[in-house]
């Protein structure tokens, strides 16, 4: 069974930072595509921020541009999402999605899905 896990979640203060990280079973990460997505309660889930299957390329989604950076770690198979200048629209449930191997950022389409974590903005 494929598995994704995310940890890195917590509640901080507007103005903080925080960094997620994304590691899978066995080498699930290894040559693919991933990308981290946000479900705000009431809201969309919608993709924060994607890395290709080598790190050559990164996408991020406007309202997070210059705040979050995205990088791998390909001998560790982990991913990571630093987030800084947290702001209270923010808050959502964090996932981390592995795409197809070899895949570029754009269109990212996910296939393997973590449980998530909750990230908490305060004012």
């Amino acid at each position: 069974q494929v598995q994704l896990q995310e940890s890195g979640g917590g509640l901080v203060p507007a103005g903080g930072f925080l960094q997620l990280t994304c590691g899978g079973s066995g080498s699930i990460l290894k040559n693919r595509a991933v990308g981290w997505f946000r479900m705000a309660p009431g809201k969309e889930r919608e993709l924060v921020a994607a890395i290709s299957w080598n790190g050559g390329s990164t996408w991020s989604t406007d309202s997070v541009k210059g705040r979050f950076t995205i990088w791998r770690d390909s001998a560790k198979n982990t991913v990571y999402l630093r987030m800084t200048t947290l702001k209270p629209e923010d808050t959502a449930v964090y996932y981390c999605a592995a795409g197809s191997v070899r895949a570029g950022v754009q269109p990212f389409s996910p296939i393997y899905w973590g449980q998530g974590t909750q990230v908490t903005v305060s004012a």
